[in-house]
């Protein structure tokens, strides 16, 4: 569901309704999509469940099982956030447990002029956890 702090969202949608509920679509030049799942779809390369004890079950994933180095899985926001005078926080969890095509997770703002500035990256999670 969607709450009234900008880009909040959890994935317990169906389908791709994900994109238009949290406002974001994927990246149309990328080599593979992000999309829902849960423990058993993802068997035993991902988490057992969500990282909300007992709220929720679903959530984003990459499946780079099948991709080549170099291949991106893009999710951009649709909407606007506002521009804050000194702090600007995103908080998301991610679950990325080293495998061999495991590569690196980005996180970007893009400025008015349309320039991406990488934020954040992870290569790995070093544990088998959120």
């Amino acid at each position: 569901y969607y709450t009234s702090v900008p880009g909040s969202c959890n994935f317990e949608r169906q389908d791709q309704e994900w994109t238009t509920v949290c406002g974001f679509t994927q990246d149309t030049g990328d080599d593979f999509d992000w999309n829902t799942s849960n423990s058993a779809v993802m068997g035993q390369t991902g988490p057992d469940t969500d990282h909300t004890p007992g709220k929720g079950q679903h959530f984003l994933y990459a499946n780079s099982s099948a991709q080549k180095e170099g291949n991106r899985a893009r999710i951009i926001t649709t909407k606007l956030f506002p521009s804050s005078i000194g702090v600007c926080r995103v908080r998301f969890w991610f679950w990325m447990f080293a495998s061999r095509q495991t590569g690196i997770l980005k996180v970007y703002t893009v400025e008015e002029h349309g320039i991406n500035i990488l934020m954040w990256s992870s290569s790995r999670n070093e544990e088998n956890k959120w």
